[in-house]
C-alpha cells in the first residue's frame, strides 16, 4: 500500500486504532515534525486530544540519515549498538552528535510549546505516532522517556515501519499498533507519494488547529452545550 499523504495515512491509521475512541484518558502525541500530520488525522478521526513528543535522531556524521541513536524530550539518550559499533562509532563522536541535537530539540521544544507545561503523561493512555518507523532509535526513545512518566500504557503506532520493528520496543511499549510491515522497506518516504518536509510554521498551524478542534470537541461533551 501506497499512501497518498501523511493525511490519508493517519485516517486510515485511525481505524486500526478505533479502540481508543471511548477512552477519555488517552491522548495522540505525535514525533514532529512528521508525524504531526498523521496525529492530527488520528486525533481528529477519533475525537482524541493532540500533543507533540520531540525525538531528534542522532545520525551517523557524513551519514546523517542512518540514525546511531535518538534524544528525546527529558534528556532520554538511546544508542544504536549495531550501527555504532559496525561504523566503529567512538564516544567523543556520538557525544558531539548528540550535543548538537540536543541544542535543536530544546529550540523546538520553545518553539512548539512556548508557554505551555512540558507534557505530563502520569495516569493516561498515550499512543505515540509516527509517519513510519526504520531504525526505530526515535521512537523507542521516545516510549522510553515516556516510560519515566507512568502513564497507564504506552501505544507505538506508525503506518509503516521495517519488518520485525514490533519486537524493539519490549518493554518501552504496552501495544504497538502498524498498518503495514513490508518486506522491501527501504525508507519511510518511499511508501508515500507526497511526503514533504515539513516546516516549523506548518507545525505551529496543525497544533492551533488541534487546539481548535479539540475545543470543539469539548463542546460536543459538555450537556450545557444543548442550551446554547
Amino acid at each position: 500500500m501506497i499512501f497518498t499523504d501523511r493525511d490519508e495515512a493517519g485516517r486510515l491509521l485511525a481505524k486500526k486504532l478505533a479502540f481508543l475512541a471511548d477512552i477519555r484518558n488517552a491522548v495522540v502525541l505525535a514525533l514532529p515534525r512528521g508525524g504531526l500530520p498523521v496525529g492530527f488525522a488520528v486525533a481528529a478521526e477519533l475525537g482524541l486530544p493532540l500533543d507533540v513528543f520531540i525525538v531528534r535522531k542522532i545520525g551517523v556524521p557524513g551519514h546523517e540519515e542512518l540514525a546511531m541513536g535518538a534524544i528525546a524530550s527529558g534528556g532520554t539518550v538511546i544508542v544504536n549498538s549495531d550501527v555504532v559499533r559496525m561504523l566503529h562509532i567512538d564516544r567523543e563522536t556520538f557525544k558531539r552528535a548528540a550535543d548538537r541535537e540536543s541544542i535543536e530539540l530544546e529550540r523546538r521544544e520553545k518553539s512548539y510549546r512556548g508557554n505551555k507545561p512540558s507534557f505530563d503523561g502520569r495516569g493516561k493512555v498515550c499512543v505515540l505516532v509516527d509517519d513510519g518507523i526504520a531504525t526505530g532509535a526515535s521512537m523507542l526513545a521516545a516510549a522510553q522517556a515516556l516510560r519515566a512518566q507512568n502513564p497507564q500504557q504506552i501505544i507505538v503506532s506508525a503506518p509503516v515501519a521495517a519488518v520485525g520493528a514490533e519486537r524493539q520496543f519490549g518493554a518501552a511499549a504496552d501495544r504497538v499498533v502498524l498498518l503495514q510491515t513490508p518486506a522491501d522497506f527501504f525508507a519511510v518516504g518511499a511508501w508515500y507519494e507526497t511526503f514533504p518536509q515539513l516546516t516549523d510554521s506548518e507545525v505551529h498551524d496543525i497544533l492551533q488547529r488541534a487546539e481548535l478542534l479539540q475545543f470543539n470537541f469539548t463542546a460536543e461533551d459538555d450537556p450545557r452545550s444543548a442550551h446554547r
